[in-house]
């Protein structure tokens, strides 16, 4: 079993390998279009729960959200710029929609920071409570 740093007991969550390796894929390599991290509370991990292929639009990645659980995930944003250029993003989206557990919520928010310094690039964070907060336009005004 791969060797695991632990935090404080305050979040004592662990993240595992597969998240950072994915996180890699898609900022190195580009064959993802997003990652859903999902926290497994039974054995205090971090895991990947879903991956988008290069040709899923943001629409589908809004779409793997859940309406009444908390997720991370990254998306890599494709736009172009006013000066023509093609560019891209990585987003960190924290997701925390009201209608799940204060519990989750609290874990989630008490997680965040360690688990986002694991995946190094990137450029944008993103904090959502129900879908309007995470919509394209708003994604697009952050990429900017």
């Amino acid at each position: 079993m791969a060797q695991m740093s632990w935090a404080n007991s305050s979040s004592g969550m662990a993240v595992s390998d597969e998240c950072k390796l994915k996180f890699l894929e898609l900022k190195a390599k580009r064959n993802h279009r997003f990652i859903v991290f999902k926290i497994e509370e039974k054995i205090q991990q971090v895991i990947v729960e879903k991956v988008g292929s290069p040709e899923e639009t943001y629409e589908d990645f809004a779409a793997c959200m859940p309406a009444n659980e908390c997720r991370y995930a990254v998306f890599d944003f494709d736009f172009i710029t006013d000066e023509n250029c093609q560019k891209s993003k990585i987003f960190f989206i924290a997701w925390s929609p009201d209608t799940s557990r204060v519990r989750s919520k609290m874990l989630y928010a008490s997680s965040k920071d360690r688990f986002k310094r694991e995946l190094d690039g990137i450029q944008v964070e993103l904090q959502a409570t129900d879908p309007s907060e995470m919509s394209l336009d708003i994604i697009k005004g952050r990429a900017l």
